[in-house]
Order: C-alpha cells, then structure tokens, then sequence
C-alpha cells in the first residue's frame, strides 16, 4: 500500500479527519481519536493502526510487523507494517477498517451519533 493508498483508504470511511504531525505523519482520527498513522520508517513508508489483544500477539512476531514504537512501550496494543513482507494491502486495510471499528466503538453513544456513525466500517 502506498502513502495515496493508506490517505484514499482512511479518508473514506465515514466522520475522519486528517492531520499531519509528528515528524509529517499523516494521522487519521474518527471522534477525535486516532485509528491509523502513516509515517516514515528509514525512508519507507510504515502503517500503524490499533490492534485487539489477540491480533496483537498473534501479529507482533510476524516478519515485517512489530509493536509499534512509542504506542507499544507505553501498554497500548498498537502494531505497525513497517517493511516487506509484512500485512497483505488488504489484511493492512482488514486491520485499519477493525482499528477504526475499536475506536468508533470505543466513543459515546452521543459523539457517535453526532458524527453520523451507527455503524462500523466492516458491518457497512
């Protein structure tokens, strides 16, 4: 998946904003959370997105997927794709779409329903 790709995949699910921070990482946000970043890892471009638990310690091992910095030391099951082989273009969209479904979920039932947001991105 590309930079474009990631932008185009994230900025099509419903209520996200984009901003770039961090060292020009593009940082996609549903409710004022964050769900997925793109930043640069070594001059590739690595995709970071929250994880279940289960997905977190089945995909932490996996070769090009790895806890991700700064998230991960802190106790937060985030992972990040940062080089080859790592996720398939679609298992990296299958995680970000379950990443932005947690945090959706993870919202007041207001905020969601101020933003539009009944459903998840994979029940759509």
């Amino acid at each position: 998946m590309t930079r474009d790709e990631f932008n185009a995949f994230c900025g099509g699910m419903t209520a996200t904003t984009h901003v770039v921070q961090w060292g020009n990482s593009d940082v996609w946000k549903v409710g004022g959370k964050v769900f997925a970043i793109c930043g640069w890892n070594d001059g590739v471009d690595a995709f970071t997105f929250k994880a279940s638990e289960i997905a977190f310690e089945v995909l932490q091992g996996s070769p090009g997927v790895r806890p991700a910095p700064y998230l991960a030391s802190r106790g937060f099951k985030w992972l990040q794709h940062y080089e080859m082989p790592g996720l398939s273009d679609a298992e990296l969209k299958r995680h970000i779409g379950l990443s932005y479904d947690m945090i959706v979920a993870a919202l007041s039932r207001k905020k969601r329903d101020d933003l539009g947001l009944q459903t998840g991105f994979l029940t759509l």
